[in-house]
Formats: C-alpha cells, sequence, structure tokens
C-alpha cells in the first residue's frame, strides 16, 4: 500500500503586505521580522509540529528569495523529512499554461498535485501572516467527529469591528448557516480567522469548479465558501480563545511587539509549545557601563552603551553613546549611533542611523508611526518627523 499521510498543511504566503509599505518592499510579509528573535511565519510553522502535522506546502509569490532561504529544507521546525516535511511551492509553468497565483482558492488548486502526492483524508488551509499559538489537532479532532465537509476556525471580536471581518452565524450546535463577508450589520461577532480544515476530496471538487468559472475571483471567502454554505455541504466553526494577532499593518504590527512587553499577551516562554526560528547564534548581549534598558526585549548580539526603554530589538544591534530608544521596534543589524533619538518607530534590518538624528516623535496616532526601510543610511544630523517612510533613494 502507498505511503500516505492523514493531514496535508498549505500556508498561503504570497501575499505583498501592501499594508507594511517600505517593509515588505523586499521581502514577504510572512518573512517580516517579529519579537526580537523571530519571523512572521515561525508561528504557523510551528504550530504544525508541535500539532503533528509534518507535510506542508508554502506557497509563496510576491519577493519570495529571504523567506525561501528563511524556510531552507525545514530543520529548524523539525520538518525535514524523507517523506513529508516542509516543501516551497512557487508559481511555476505548466505544460499548458502559465500563471501567477489568482487567488487564495487559486494557489491551492495549482498545486494539487503536491497535495495528490500524499493523498491525505484532510487538508488543513492556512495564512502565513498571524501571530497565534494554535493545537490545530484539537481542530482537526472536532472536524472529524462531525464529519464536517469544512471547518473554520473562528475567534470572538468586538461586535464594533465585526463589520471588518469575514463573519460566521451558526446554530448552537457550530453548524455554519451564513457567511458574511464585512457585514454593514453583523449579525454575530464570530470571525474567520482564515483557518480552514477541508475533507480532501471535497476541496478538490470545489477547487476545479471554481477554477473553470468564468467570472470567480479565485478566493476562499468570496467564492469557495458560500458556494459550499449554498450547496448544503456540512459546515462547521472551530472557536478558538487565545491570543491571535493579524499583524497586516504597521500599527498592529507594532502593537504585536508591544504587548510582548510588561505583562506580555502571548507566552514565548512556554516549553510546551515551543516557537521554533532559524535564528543565527549570536553572542550575548552586552550592556555597557552607560547603557541602560528598562522594559525592553534584547536579542542575542546587541550591544548597548546608550538608553534603550519599552522597545523590542532584534539580533546585532548597536545603539551607541548617548542614543536613547523609546516605544520603537529595531529590526537586525541595525546601528544607531551617538546622541540619536529614536521615538515611535520602526527601524527595519541593516539600517545605519547617523549621529544626533531624531527620528519620530511621541505617540500621538496609529498613523504618526515613523518608518525607516531595509538597508538605508541615515545622514549624521537628519531629523526625520513623525509619520514619515524613508526607503532606499529618499522618501
Amino acid at each position: 500500500m502507498a505511503k500516505k499521510k492523514e493531514t496535508v498543511a498549505m500556508l498561503l504566503a504570497g501575499g505583498q503586505g501592501s499594508r507594511l509599505y517600505a517593509l515588505t518592499n523586499k521581502i514577504a510579509k510572512p518573512a517580516v521580522p517579529y519579537g526580537g528573535k523571530y519571523r512572521i511565519v515561525d508561528f504557523v510553522l510551528s504550530n504544525c509540529i508541535n500539532s503533528g502535522i509534518d507535510t506542508v506546502g508554502v506557497l509563496t509569490q510576491y519577493q519570495p528569495l529571504v523567506l525561501n532561504e528563511y524556510i531552507g529544507n525545514g530543520q529548524p521546525w523539525d520538518l525535514d523529512r524523507t517523506f513529508g516535511g516542509v516543501h516551497v511551492l512557487p508559481p511555476y509553468q505548466a505544460k499548458d499554461k502559465s500563471e501567477w497565483y489568482k487567488g487564495t482558492a487559486n494557489a491551492i488548486y495549482q498545486n494539487l498535485h503536491f497535495i495528490d502526492s500524499y493523498s491525505p483524508d484532510h487538508v488543513l488551509v492556512l495564512g502565513g501572516d498571524h501571530i497565534y499559538k494554535m493545537d490545530y489537532e484539537k481542530m482537526l479532532n472536532i472536524h472529524m467527529d462531525k464529519d464536517a465537509d469544512c471547518t473554520i476556525a473562528v475567534i470572538p471580536v468586538d461586535i464594533k469591528e465585526a463589520s471588518r471581518f469575514g463573519i460566521m452565524n451558526c446554530d448552537p450546535d457550530g453548524n455554519i448557516i451564513e457567511f458574511v463577508e464585512k457585514p454593514k450589520v453583523p449579525k454575530s461577532n464570530l470571525a474567520s480567522m482564515g483557518i480552514y480544515v477541508f475533507k480532501a476530496d471535497v476541496l478538490k471538487k470545489y477547487l476545479i469548479e471554481d477554477d473553470a468559472l468564468e467570472g470567480s475571483t479565485n478566493d476562499f471567502g468570496k467564492d469557495i465558501i458560500p458556494k459550499m454554505l449554498n450547496d448544503g455541504c456540512s459546515m462547521q466553526i472551530y472557536s478558538f480563545d487565545g491570543y491571535w494577532k493579524d499583524v497586516g499593518t504597521l500599527y498592529s504590527l507594532w502593537e504585536a511587539n508591544m504587548e510582548l512587553l510588561g505583562e506580555p499577551k502571548l507566552d514565548l516562554y512556554d516549553p510546551s509549545w515551543s516557537i521554533f526560528s532559524r535564528n543565527p547564534i549570536e553572542p550575548p548581549q552586552f550592556i555597557g557601563s552607560e547603557g541602560i534598558t528598562k522594559n525592553c526585549i534584547v536579542g542575542g548580539g546587541c550591544e548597548i552603551e546608550g538608553r534603550v526603554e519599552n522597545s523590542v530589538l532584534g539580533t546585532g544591534v548597536i545603539v551607541k553613546k548617548g542614543a536613547y530608544i523609546k516605544d520603537s521596534i529595531i529590526f537586525s543589524g541595525v546601528e544607531i549611533g551617538e546622541n540619536s533619538t529614536v521615538t515611535y518607530s520602526i527601524i527595519d534590518e541593516k539600517v545605519v542611523i547617523g549621529k544626533n538624528v531624531v527620528c519620530g516623535e511621541e505617540k500621538e496616532d496609529e498613523e504618526s508611526i515613523t518608518v525607516i526601510a531595509r538597508e538605508v543610511v541615515v545622514e549624521d544630523g537628519t531629523v526625520i518627523p513623525k509619520g514619515k517612510m524613508v526607503e532606499m533613494g529618499g522618501e
């Protein structure tokens, strides 16, 4: 009998992440750093292996180089398997045609051959741009116990915010009776997390039909899920009550990092559910005789001679004498010169900030966050006002 996998996970990691602006000019959103040590994709890959799922297809498209290199053979997440493991799946040219992924459903459709090679009973579809810890096995168990064609993870949101999400209306047994994308008047507060479990044969049927349907947007939320509901498929919710953060905007990324400080909302130190990372080995942090840190996360290899408050620093960050960092996220490999000030800012990887630079101001609102893009060099004495975005070659 041919070998098979009970469940194959498909990770949608090809989006541009346009609302992160300069931070995703050169890298895919799942590769954006988080928490001083991690990248966003670490969470979903760690969730898979912690949940006993060892076969993952990662669908890439936009600026995939850093993400592909980071994932590699999957060894940091114990996904370097001879049968299964992690596989990066970019768009490719087939015999009859070639095309970019046109939507979330089309991306899976173009990789049905990958799914079929493992003959799974179930397919788990995941997004690559959320920060959370979830045991997918619990969701799969409910899916199988209910004999559902599709199970959708939902999370309660403030009813005032519900119109921003795809909202599930269900009966007392958790059967989905209606799905509305961004309803003006929501009937419930159960928001789709973009996490789906399908019976593999049912998913294949609907993806093939959707590809042949003229005018479809080839999207799970807009096309596949409504069609399955209209056809009377068995649709079930899985309620999740843990920490979950969509880091699709600059402010939500900043907020997610800040929520690791003080009394953190997400426990990154729980040995029973480790978040694994391809983090380079760095020497210990060095805090100089005049260096001060207060309520911070500081990555390995940092050298701090100045003052850092309420901030998250990646690995290998250098903060020179007299420099002051507050309420900011500093990605790996950044150098901040003497007597420079960085306030309410996100500084991308490998940025060099000269002496006596003023970057950003105190937070006034979400839009006042200042961003410096990857590998930019900021000259001595530069003043960068609040809300500005500095990219290579100018603002």
